[in-house]
C-alpha cells in the first residue's frame, strides 16, 4: 500500500485529518495557501480553505474520497510545479542575517576612578578599532511601512480657539537606509453643540510611508579587572555589531526534491 503525497486541508471541525500517515518520517501542514480565488465565491470555507501538503497513510479510494482531501502529484515534476506555483504567489525568498558592521570600544582606568563617575575628573582612555565591513550574499532585504507622524487638532470655539501639535518622527536604526518617504495629509472635521455655543473640531493627520534596508544593531559590554601591587584596573570592552538581513531565491527544486525523497524512503 503506497503512502503518496497529498494535497488536504483541515477537516470541517478544524483538526488535521485522521487519514494523514504516522510515520515518523512523515510531513504535513507543508506549504500552505488559501484554495479560493480572490473575487470569486469561495470554492473552500473556513477553515478548510488553506491547502497544504502531507504523506497521506494511503492511496485516495477510487469509489470516493473525504472533502478534506483535495488531489495527488503525479511525479515529482508536477509536485515541483505546484511548489513553484504556491511559492510564486506567496513571494517565497529565503532571508539570511549576516554580520556587516562590527567595532569595538575599549576603555581602560584604575577602578577608584571608575567607581567615582560622578565626579569624574579624567583618568579613563577609550580606543575605538577600526569598523570591521562586510557585504552579504543576495539583496540587501527592505521593509516597506507606514505610521502617524504629526497630528494637529486645532479647536474653534465661540470664546476662542486653540490647537495642539503632536509629532512623531520616523526612527530607524542608524545603520539603516531610509527612502522612498512620501506623506499624506487627511483632514477631518466634527462640530458640536452644547451650552456654551458651537465647538469644531479640526484634526489633521500626515501619514509617511516609507522604506528602509532591514538593519539591526546591538551592544554588548564586557568588564574585567586586573590587580597589580594593589591597584586594581579596570577595563570596560563595548562590541557594537550591525547585522543586515539579505534575501537569496528561493530553491523550489531543491525543496520538491527534499520532499520527494522523503515520500520514496516511506515507501521503499
Amino acid at each position: 500500500m503506497a503512502q503518496p503525497i497529498v494535497k488536504y486541508t483541515l477537516t470541517k471541525k478544524g483538526t488535521v485529518p485522521e487519514w494523514l500517515s504516522s510515520d515518523s518520517r512523515a510531513f504535513a501542514g507543508e506549504h500552505g495557501i488559501t484554495g479560493n480565488k480572490s473575487g470569486k465565491i469561495p470554492r473552500y470555507e473556513a477553515p478548510q480553505d488553506t491547502i497544504y501538503l502531507g504523506i497521506a497513510s494511503g492511496d485516495p479510494d477510487s469509489d470516493g474520497t473525504p472533502d478534506d482531501y483535495v488531489g495527488t502529484f503525479a511525479n515529482k515534476t508536477a509536485l515541483q510545479t505546484y511548489i513553484t506555483a504556491t511559492g510564486s504567489t506567496l513571494q517565497y525568498k529565503v532571508t539570511t542575517a549576516t554580520a556587516t558592521g562590527i567595532q569595538t570600544a575599549t576603555t581602560v582606568g584604575l577602578s577608584t576612578v571608575w567607581d567615582n563617575s560622578e565626579n569624574y575628573q579624567g583618568g579613563l582612555s577609550t580606543t575605538t578599532s577600526t569598523k570591521y565591513t562586510a557585504s552579504g550574499v543576495g539583496t540587501v532585504a527592505t521593509i516597506s511601512t507606514s505610521t502617524v507622524t504629526k497630528v494637529v487638532v486645532k479647536t474653534d470655539t465661540t470664546t476662542g480657539d486653540s490647537s495642539a501639535t503632536t509629532n512623531t518622527p520616523v526612527v530607524i536604526d542608524a545603520a539603516s537606509t531610509l527612502s522612498g518617504v512620501s506623506t499624506s495629509v487627511g483632514i477631518v472635521t466634527t462640530t458640536g453643540t452644547d451650552d456654551v455655543g458651537v465647538t469644531t473640531t479640526t484634526t489633521t493627520t500626515d501619514t509617511t510611508s516609507y522604506t528602509y534596508t532591514d538593519v539591526q544593531t546591538s551592544s554588548s559590554t564586557s568588564k574585567s579587572e586586573t590587580t597589580t601591587d594593589g591597584v586594581t584596573t579596570r577595563t570596560d570592552t563595548v562590541v557594537t555589531t550591525s547585522t543586515t538581513n539579505y534575501d537569496t531565491s528561493y530553491d523550489y527544486a531543491a525543496e520538491a526534491t527534499r520532499l520527494y525523497d522523503i515520500y520514496e524512503a516511506i515507501n521503499s
